[in-house]
């Protein structure tokens, strides 16, 4: 990771710039049919949760990275973990990723989980290389609204 960039927490004034970076490094998160992946929507209920669980990286020219963590009491979660494309291959998402595996184990945290897309290779090479490996699961799910 550049010596210019530094790791902090999301907070609400960073919220139009997160939504356009969502834009830019996940482009399911455009997809109007999928209303679960609004970025402003799942940035804001992130931020209402005031867990110090969700970082950003930047540097002089911006927001360029983003990692969201959730914990509760029984697995950790790791979420829209994305750099954009400029200054990917950096370290930044390793820096990301071990900056959030510390703030969940200072919590007693046991395991992280976290999904990825079947279709999306290069994201589930980078969590191999990062020391992740695929549980014998079946992921649900069921939309609330």
């Amino acid at each position: 990771m550049s010596a210019a960039l530094r790791i902090r927490v999301v907070e609400p004034a960073d919220l139009e710039a997160l939504v356009a970076l969502w834009h830019e490094v996940f482009p399911e998160y455009r997809d109007p049919t999928k209303p679960q992946r609004d970025p402003r929507a799942n940035i804001e209920r992130k931020l209402a949760q005031r867990d110090g669980l969700f970082w950003l990286a930047e540097g002089d020219d911006g927001i360029v990275a983003t990692a969201m963590a959730g914990y509760d009491g029984h697995r950790g979660w790791l979420y829209s973990v994305g750099v954009h494309p400029r200054v990917r291959r950096s370290g930044l998402a390793r820096a990301l990723v071990a900056h959030a595996e510390a703030a969940l184990a200072q919590r007693g945290c046991p395991k992280i989980n976290l999904q990825v897309m079947t279709v999306n290779e290069s994201a589930q090479a980078f969590w191999r290389a990062v020391g992740y490996a695929p549980d014998l699961v079946v992921s649900f799910g069921k939309r609330l609204r």
